[in-house]
């Protein structure tokens, strides 16, 4: 919860009261380079994932599956006690559950990055870890639509860095949040506003999208000599 509470005054409020489109991109793009390095808490996503590796004497794929595990009950705890007020403290909860999820996310997408040998400094990297989190539905309508060049793998692994795409991935990025933080996706709403059953629904529900994202990653983000 400390982490969803420090993720919540990073970015949530912020962003949901901005009017101005570029800041709240440029802030998103700035809280989740800090989600990557650590903040509050939260340890850097490259320690916290040596020290799985460590615990699992040095099997990559453990780790890995640590890291999700490890992430989905976090994200679910987060879930779970942000929501168990229902309607009376949406306005509230919800912005800072869906950044502290969103926080923990890429902070797990960071870790199996580096864990699959990929250098979380180089802002190639950086900009496909914020890729992953879009989700994989996403990723493939925007590939489609050309609002995005390539996967993630391609763009971590792309010969050049173009920073450009700092821009367009921080955008789309944001507004994907804020479509999950002004309820346009009214089911996910509707059961948090649910008083007591909320906590649970937010529970299951960024319990599984933490699950989905982290298994998405994995898939994506290839091992590298």
């Amino acid at each position: 919860m400390s982490v969803a509470k420090s993720a919540g005054k990073l970015l949530a409020k912020p962003l949901l009261r901005s009017q101005t489109p570029a800041f709240a991109t440029n802030f998103v793009r700035e809280a989740f380079e800090r989600a990557i390095d650590g903040f509050g808490p939260l340890k850097g996503a490259v320690a916290y994932a040596d020290a799985k590796l460590e615990r699992h004497d040095g099997d990559a794929a453990k780790a890995i599956r640590d890291l999700v595990d490890t992430h989905v009950r976090l994200a679910g705890v987060s879930g779970f006690v942000t929501n168990l007020g229902g309607i009376a403290t949406t306005a509230v909860a919800l912005p800072a559950n869906l950044a502290g999820v969103a926080v923990l996310q890429c902070h797990l997408i960071a870790g199996i990055a580096h864990l699959r040998g990929y250098d979380v400094i180089d802002p190639r990297v950086r900009n496909a870890v914020l890729a992953c989190m879009l989700g994989e539905d996403t990723v493939a309508e925007l590939v489609k639509k050309r609002k995005l060049p390539t996967s993630p793998m391609a763009i971590a692994t792309a010969p050049a860095y173009d920073e450009s795409l700092n821009q367009k991935i921080a955008s789309e990025l944001t507004i994907e949040l804020l479509t999950r933080a002004t309820g346009k996706r009214t089911l996910g709403v509707i059961g948090r506003r649910t008083p007591i059953l909320g906590g649970g629904f937010g529970a299951v529900t960024d319990g599984y999208a933490t699950y989905q994202i982290g298994k998405y990653a994995a898939r994506e983000l290839r091992r590298r000599p």
